[in-house]
């Protein structure tokens, strides 16, 4: 589950994108929620690497990601989080590959490993940090690469558009993660964002600058609904995402659900 098509500008991309140590196998499931599909990402060096939300369980995507590994040891599957669109296909890979599958949640692992905020992962001299990025799910992880100075940021950054706030996650964690990863690329002088879906964004703390307004400014828009008489949620979707393909209402239906009871504990 991704997010609606909400413009900011992105880059190259997605299939065959990345950087210096990892690189996008597109997933052949585009939609108007996954955008051109799942990216799964492969990290590493020569001689060893990691997968990265593996997609769907469909068999030719997941034996093309077997020959981009191209042989060498894959040391794990990584999860940012456990949606079907990233998750599906972890456990058939894992399996194919001989290796484990780790993520924050226990129901989507395969070995006694999971990933929680801190951990560093490697594969050979390549090192991956997790960053817990709770909101978008409640089990959302972003993963930073030092030695490129880039985040795989699964659906808590899009490539194009803004994610939604699926009902296992919360809004208030989502702004607090955003502020978060705005810090963090400052301060770390990141220069790129690897999506979970659509094309890597070159300018990260001026995606998450323009994330963070963009969700204070739908707070604002849904609070003026409500002022206007909005009752429900379908109501105040058809006043502030009158130029959203209504085919994505139900998705801007979790977020304004989750904009509502954010907004009631602030109040």
């Amino acid at each position: 589950m991704s997010g609606l098509r909400i413009p900011l500008d992105g880059a190259e991309g997605p299939d065959g994108a990345g950087t210096a140590t990892a690189v996008n196998v597109l997933a052949p499931n585009p939609s108007p929620m996954t955008l051109d599909g799942t990216n799964t990402w492969i990290v590493g060096g020569a001689d060893a690497v990691l997968v990265v939300d593996p997609g769907p369980d469909d068999e030719a995507h997941l034996r093309r990601v077997a020959e981009r590994v191209d042989g060498r040891r894959v040391t794990a599957v990584l999860l940012t989080h456990g949606h079907a669109d990233h998750s599906e296909g972890a456990g058939p890979l894992a399996r194919l590959l001989g290796a484990p599958v780790r993520a924050l949640d226990p129901r989507h692992r395969l070995g006694e490993e999971g990933l929680d905020d801190g951990d560093v992962v490697t594969a050979g001299d390549v090192e991956v940090r997790v960053v817990a990025t709770p909101g978008h799910s409640f089990d959302s992880l972003c993963f930073w690469l030092p030695g490129d100075r880039a985040m795989l940021t699964g659906d808590t950054v899009l490539g194009r558009g803004t994610t939604t706030i699926a009902p296992d996650g919360d809004l208030g964690d989502y702004l607090r993660s955003l502020d978060r990863l705005r810090q963090g690329a400052e301060m770390l002088e990141a220069t790129a964002l690897l999506p979970g879906h659509g094309p890597v964004l070159p300018d990260p703390a001026g995606v998450l600058n323009a994330y963070v307004v963009h969700r204070r400014m739908r707070l604002e828009q849904v609070r003026e609904a409500i002022r206007r008489g909005a009752r429900d949620t379908r109501e105040i979707v058809e006043m502030i995402y009158a130029d959203v393909d209504p085919a994505l209402w139900p998705a801007a239906e979790m977020s304004v659900a989750a904009q509502l009871d954010y907004l009631k504990t602030t109040l």
